[in-house]
């Protein structure tokens, strides 16, 4: 009965050790994405945001798990990756350049936010939700109507 007002949704759960070897768990995310293109630039936003969940959340600690959740709406495309960290502080969390282009640190952000069309935090900072437009979709806000409840902020 309830079944034509539920959105059509499908996920899959990813929990693993803290490891920079990235290739495996990369193609398994990126199945659903049939675009070459978007799926290009995904995979860049994607490899920012474990890289760093691993070297700054879990401080490269193999011992330490990556939980992410892939959540597949008939609109978006949505990645929500967890650390077992204290998190990153709101201040820091702007996709800006760092002022010195030389910087060690700093581009990362940068890139996801060029890659991902909503990027959201969770309150601890600890876990990140990216969220692409699927192909030929309409403009409308990620918390709309297909993937309501499933925001990181409760």
């Amino acid at each position: 009965m309830f079944s034509r007002f539920l959105p059509s949704l499908r996920w899959a759960d990813f929990i693993l050790p803290s490891t920079f070897q990235l290739s495996p768990l990369m193609e398994l995310l990126l199945e659903p994405v049939d675009c070459t293109e978007t799926c290009s630039r995904l995979q860049l936003g994607l490899q920012e945001a474990l890289v760093n969940a691993v070297r700054h959340g879990n401080d490269g600690d193999p011992r330490k798990c990556l939980r992410i959740r892939r959540i597949l709406t008939p609109n978006w495309l949505i990645w929500q990756i967890q650390d077992e960290g204290d998190g990153l502080p709101s201040h820091a969390r702007e996709g800006c350049l760092p002022d010195q282009l030389d910087a060690d640190q700093g581009r990362g952000l940068f890139l996801m936010h060029q890659c991902f069309d909503d990027i959201r935090w969770s309150r601890r900072g600890n876990r990140v939700q990216l969220a692409c437009r699927r192909p030929g979709t309409s403009q409308g806000p990620v918390n709309g109507a297909d993937i309501q409840g499933l925001s990181v902020h409760p």
